[in-house]
């Protein structure tokens, strides 16, 4: 699981650096100058114009609009469902990059303050978080931000004069307005939801959701619910290592925005790393559901809660 784990973060972090630099090399963007998309460095339009129009036919003119934007959508359309049928959120695990922003920050906030949202409760062994703490987790969220804002904004105007005008504090009313307004929506979220927006917020996530609990057999966490009393020695390591904050030894249905990044999996190979048998988490296709088999789950939970 750790060759899992590492192969994930140079995925994610390859795409993360991707989504800030494609704009540059012109592997992908939007130019609003232009109106017109460019794609490997190349204009892509549908080259529909007026004296065009008058000189062909409106066959013609539905075959080209038919092969140059119809099919070629349909096509990534079906790829990108088929994707969420099979795999669920695994884009948002494994590449997207507001979930690398949501991993990382749980991770420098974890380390400087004991807990990973500002909404739950640090341990009592943990650190409580000094100013220069939070200091440095708004810090690093701002910057990411403002990365993120010019990121964007690369994505809609020339990248190479947008840096330009940057370097020379150029930069038209505009461009400055959209970088701080975007700053600062990025930073709240940042800062103080993250992982709630993936999970209410995110259109993209929700759909790809959707698509994943259609399907019986997609690709889900399993938890051995026959050896759930080995999780008596455990302080829900899983459910700490989850970036979205999930019940994972619960059914699929309370794992709707599950993002497949096996941390859960990973956590409970490392506590279950002396036995024999292995984690009690695994990836697995479709849900074995046997109801006799939460008996001991509901005694774990009324232990502890006892406690």
């Amino acid at each position: 699981m750790k060759n899992l784990q590492r192969n994930r973060l140079i995925t994610r972090t390859a795409f993360f650096f991707l989504f800030l630099l494609a704009p540059v090399l012109d592997i992908f963007r939007f130019d609003l100058t232009e109106t017109h998309f460019v794609i490997l460095g190349q204009a892509l339009s549908l080259d529909i114009t007026k004296s065009w129009v008058l000189s062909g036919t409106p066959l013609d003119t539905g075959l080209r609009i038919l092969f140059r934007f119809v099919l070629p959508l349909i096509a990534i359309i079906s790829i990108g469902i088929f994707i969420f049928w099979k795999w669920g959120r695994i884009y948002c695990g494994w590449l997207c990059p507001h979930f690398s922003v949501v991993e990382t920050i749980n991770d420098l906030m974890h380390k400087r303050t004991g807990k990973v949202t500002i909404w739950e409760k640090a341990k009592p062994e943990s650190a409580k978080g000094t100013v220069a703490d939070w200091s440095l987790i708004v810090l690093v969220s701002v910057t990411i931000a403002f990365s993120w804002a010019l990121g964007l904004l690369s994505y809609l105007l020339p990248p190479i004069l947008l840096y330009i005008d940057l370097v020379n504090f150029d930069l038209s009313r505009g461009e400055t307005i959209f970088l701080c307004v975007a700053t600062l929506a990025f930073t709240i979220d940042f800062v103080f939801a993250r992982h709630l927006f993936c999970k209410y917020g995110c259109a993209v996530g929700v759909f790809q959701s959707l698509f994943w609990m259609m399907n019986p057999k997609s690709m889900v966490v399993e938890f051995d619910r026959e050896r759930a009393s080995l999780c008596k020695g455990c302080d829900k390591d899983c459910e700490e290592a989850c970036p979205m904050r999930l019940p994972v030894r619960s059914f699929k249905r309370s794992k709707f925005t599950c993002t497949q990044c096996a941390q859960c999996i990973s956590a409970c190979v490392e506590v279950q790393k002396d036995n024999p048998d292995g984690s009690l988490l695994a990836w697995d296709e479709g849900e074995k559901t046997k109801q006799t088999s939460l008996i001991p789950m509901v005694s774990i939970e009324t232990s502890k809660s006892k406690k």
